[in-house]
């Protein structure tokens, strides 16, 4: 076999799944992008508008404010999601009895449905009747109407984000702990240093690619971010406190059925998600050591 019909071969066996990539992915995306540029109610025809769909989000104050609400959500809970993960894993690394237990209780949460957790965390933020309140009431402190406050609805659908996310993130640098070598800390304890030391220069920079996947991942996700506003704070929450770029998206496409200017939404969201990706990718990745 020539290395021609090798390669075609190749190709072959990566043709199903090159094809289901193209049905619904590829295509799909084109196909919105094309059907941002029309005026669609999903039942009539579509009308040709041109680029007004674009010229309408630049003066939507709503689609503004998700867009802001979306980068608060992004900045809080990307951080708090790394550190607290690091922070998990870096315990559970260590030889205690019961590791394992203790792993696949962190992860259940992952594998447990978005809309069972929300409706858990909902009962957990109840203002009569709330776990967290009553944990408050009993410290002496004064309880609030938690998802019914501007104040407090965004950093309650961060603190669920970051819990119900935890476990993976968990895993993923626990696999990164696994990989830095054992003889790194012998020779560093032979010196004397000290655990902050320790971690400082040899599991920080040698943990840097982990890092920087966690880190890229949990932006796009972060950028994405639905269920848990949906189930949360219906409406978008007090005073339009949540409402994040996707849920304005899904209130124009299946409430009030503009379905263009909903795809214009997706494409200007989906700019966005590629430009920080690229950024992150171009500039960030510059300080990652892969050895």
């Amino acid at each position: 076999m020539t290395a021609f019909q090798h390669d075609w071969m190749a190709y072959w066996y990566l043709m199903p799944v090159l094809s289901v990539l193209l049905l619904f992915h590829v295509i799909p995306i084109f196909y919105a992008m094309a059907m941002s540029c029309y005026e669609w109610d999903l039942i009539g025809a579509p009308e040709w508008v041109g680029s007004s769909n674009f010229s309408r989000l630049m003066y939507d104050p709503m689609f503004w404010k998700s867009i802001w609400n979306t980068l608060v959500f992004t900045f809080i809970s990307v951080p708090l999601s790394i550190a607290s993960a690091l922070f998990v894993a870096l315990l559970l690394n260590n030889h205690i009895s019961g590791i394992g237990f203790y792993r696949t209780v962190y992860f259940l949460p992952v594998i447990t449905s978005i809309n069972a957790v929300a409706i858990v965390w909902n009962f957990i933020y109840h203002p009569d009747y709330g776990l967290l309140n009553k944990l408050l009431a009993i410290a002496g402190v004064s309880g609030q109407n938690w998802l019914q406050d501007p104040f407090w609805a965004m950093p309650c659908i961060i603190l669920m984000s970051v819990w119900k996310g935890l476990g993976y993130n968990v895993i993923i640098f626990i696999t990164g702990l696994h990989n830095i070598p054992k003889h790194l800390y012998e020779a560093a304890r032979i010196d004397g240093a000290s655990l902050w030391q320790q971690f400082r220069h040899i599991t920080w920079p040698l943990l840097s690619p982990t890092t920087y996947f966690v880190f890229v991942m949990s932006v796009i996700g972060s950028f994405q971010v639905f269920s848990q506003v949906y189930m949360m704070t219906p409406r978008g929450g007090p005073l339009k406190s949540t409402m994040v770029v996707v849920f304005y998206l899904y209130q124009k496409a299946f409430e009030k059925f503009e379905f263009g200017y909903a795809l214009a939404i997706a494409f200007v969201l989906f700019l966005m998600i590629f430009a920080i990706t690229l950024f992150n990718k171009l500039y960030l990745e510059k300080k990652v050591h892969y050895s």
